[in-house]
């Protein structure tokens, strides 16, 4: 069985207070939703409520955040899923991440963006040749189709984004400081900006970025959700909003053709198999997880999203600290010692360690060998654990580390009250992404082009209908004993991603936090090294001790402390963790303290 109520609800280090949110765990028996938005949240309650599942819910909520938080989110980017089925106990993953265009070529791009031989490069962030094809639309119709409860309609799932875009709705806090952070750019990238900003006959061209509590409409992009409800993927993927994709691509300099958005509508979304790891590792598990027998459980499995995904990443980071546990290397870490200088040391470590593999191996599995199974492996995990040193900052490693670090993606997750659960997550990449909007279709197109590397050798080097490494990935726990869930949750952020997932795990399974106070906890960040720089900035959020930072400094870290907006460097998470109380299963969920959203209970 899941949890019991006392685990749950353990008492949380006093470590958090100074950055608590004010915010409770919220409970319920029949499902909830935890997400960064409430009107987005609302949409997938009323899926719930009128009779759809969790994967149904999800889908609206996706919609409901494309409306309501455009700067992460849409329809022009891409998604994965974990969905668990509670009659089967099977986790399901869903890939719809989109690929390069078909007529592209490494040395196409290299030409057009200027680069001499053997010269280092990327694709610039608000170039049209950044976007890949949209997976997103094909992505919500195949995780209603194979997750959905059969019991609602894509019109009706989308029903209420579709009605927040018509007929207008509140903007909310953090998202309108993104929407005018942004706003040069969604003017610069395409001549339809205006599509996509508030009327305002006193600003420049009559349009601006709209301001907290002001209403927004975007009847272009509920016109676009309408035609997803109406023809499924052809309402998307060909005709008139394909035929726009297209033709502002195209004129921004870019290769997408109409038969690459046919090409993904025929093929493009993959259910793939999951990857996982078993987690037995601080002693404080065993003691709180019970498992169906009575008798103490083995622990927990951690489920990621396998490559071109960087989930691996999390993983890979919780064996090695496993391992440093299994040597000595590191204690059981004790409440005491929660976000010490000790403890963020060990976590940084094993971090590094595990994106210096994953920078290189982790791309496309259709076009190249992904060894995840080898990268996941006990002794492997072993071997890598050896660079790590207690006493200083490692010489590290093979392959480089992260080359960006942006924090435009949603995440979030839903249960409902027949014990399913969905861990889904859905980004433009990069703010409103390219910033470029296809004529009369109310979105952004993602810059996930951005991820693929420009040398010829490397496994994600940039090639014809290939997917990039991905940062967007959702993640869920399950009982090891009886596979029963433990809990969906996640962490967005670009490559803050399987940083976040590392610590907000650890903090509810080896601190005992409770789901709120897991997310509300301060939290640390590898910062983004370009490879030429070999920058070994670790930057650490409002709410870690002064001693703590002096601490890391000493092991070798170099440190930047980051207050007020800049907290939005360390993500954004959602987790709704599950147990039994009085025969009951109880759903217990948390919301991030960094966003605009909540977790909405089921009555």
């Amino acid at each position: 069985m899941p949890l019991n109520a006392k685990a749950v609800y353990a008492k949380s280090d006093p470590a958090y207070v100074p950055f608590a949110s004010r915010r409770s765990t919220i409970h319920s028996k029949n499902g909830i939703v935890s997400c960064t938005q409430p009107l987005a949240a609302a949409a997938g309650h009323k899926i719930l409520s009128q009779g759809g599942n969790a994967a149904d819910a999800a889908v609206a909520v996706a919609a409901g955040l494309n409306m309501t938080e455009p700067g992460s989110t849409g329809i022009g980017g891409d998604m994965f899923c974990l969905f668990y089925n509670a009659k089967t106990k099977k986790v399901h993953a869903l890939n719809g991440s989109g690929r390069y265009p078909g007529e592209a070529t490494l040395d196409k791009v290299r030409k057009e963006l200027n680069l001499a031989p053997g010269a280092s490069g990327s694709i610039p962030m608000l170039s049209a040749l950044a976007a890949t094809t949209p997976g997103a639309a094909a992505g919500w119709v195949d995780t209603v189709e194979k997750f959905g409860s059969g019991k609602l309609s894509m019109q009706q799932i989308l029903q209420p984004a579709i009605e927040m875009g018509e007929s207008g709705f509140p903007v909310s806090e953090l998202s309108s400081h993104g929407w005018q952070e942004s706003e040069s750019d969604i003017r610069n990238a395409s001549p339809n900006f205006r599509e996509m900003l508030k009327d305002d006959p006193s600003a420049k061209d009559g349009v601006r970025a709209p301001l907290p509590g002001e209403i927004m409409k975007n009847p272009s992009l509920a016109r676009t959700f309408r035609a997803l409800a109406a023809e499924g993927k052809k309402g998307f993927y060909q005709g008139r909003v394909a035929q726009e994709i297209v033709q502002v691509v195209k004129n921004g300099g870019g290769f997408m053709t109409l038969e690459d958005l046919a090409y993904h509508a025929e093929v493009g979304t993959q259910e793939t198999e999951a990857i996982s790891l078993k987690f037995t590792g601080q002693d404080i598990i065993s003691k709180q997880t019970p498992g169906t027998d009575g008798e103490p459980n083995q622990g927990v499995e951690i489920w990621e999203h396998p490559p071109n995904g960087q989930g691996i990443v999390a993983l890979m980071a919780l064996g090695i600290m496993e391992e440093l546990e299994r040597t000595g290397k590191i204690p059981r870490f004790s409440q005491a010692q929660h976000n010490s200088a000790e403890y963020l040391h060990a976590v940084i470590e094993s971090l590094r360690i595990a994106f210096a593999d994953a920078a290189w191996w982790v791309t496309d599995p259709d076009t190249e060998p992904v060894p995840s199974q080898g990268l996941l492996a006990r002794d492997y995990l072993a071997e890598r654990a050896k660079l790590f040193s207690p006493e200083r900052v490692a010489d590290i490693v093979d392959h480089g580390s992260p080359a960006h670090n942006h924090c435009d993606t949603v995440y979030f997750a839903v249960t409902d009250c027949e014990g399913n659960g969905i861990s889904f997550i859905n980004s433009n990449y990069a703010g409103f992404g390219t910033s470029i909007i296809p004529a009369g279709c109310g979105f952004t197109l993602q810059n996930r082009g951005c991820n693929f590397s420009l040398d010829p050798g490397h496994p994600n080097a940039l090639a014809p209908r290939k997917r990039p490494y991905h940062t967007i990935i959702p993640a869920l726990i399950t009982n090891i004993a009886d596979g029963s869930l433990h809990s969906v949750y996640g962490v967005m952020g670009g490559f803050m991603q399987p940083q976040g997932h590392v610590q907000v795990l650890l903090n509810m399974l080896a601190f005992g936090y409770h789901p709120q106070a897991a997310l509300d906890s301060p939290r640390i960040c590898i910062a983004a090294p370009t490879h030429e720089s070999n920058d070994r900035t670790i930057l650490v959020e409002e709410g870690i001790s002064n001693e703590v930072v002096e601490g890391l400094r000493r092991l070798g870290h170099k440190i930047e402390v980051l207050t007020e907006w800049k907290r939005a460097m360390f993500g954004r998470g959602q987790i709704i963790r599950l147990h039994y109380d009085d025969g009951s299963l109880v759903y217990s969920a948390g919301s991030d303290p960094r966003g605009d959203g909540m977790a909405f209970p089921l009555l």
